[in-house]
């Protein structure tokens, strides 16, 4: 096979995949500010989680 052919896809430039990495990482710390969210508040509720009214 050739290989110097052209790269099936669309080929992104460098600003693009620094935008895109930037964004994932933003994404990511979203992620886990929201993870830490929950089980703070999970925490702050303690047992009472676990009771359920009937």
């Amino acid at each position: 096979m050739d290989e110097k052919r052209k790269p099936d896809g669309i080929v992104l430039t460098e600003a693009q995949k620094r935008s895109r990495r930037h964004r994932s990482i933003a994404i990511a710390l979203a992620l886990g500010v929201l993870v830490v969210l929950f089980f703070a508040v999970t925490m702050v509720k303690g047992p009472a989680v676990l009771v359920r009214p009937m």
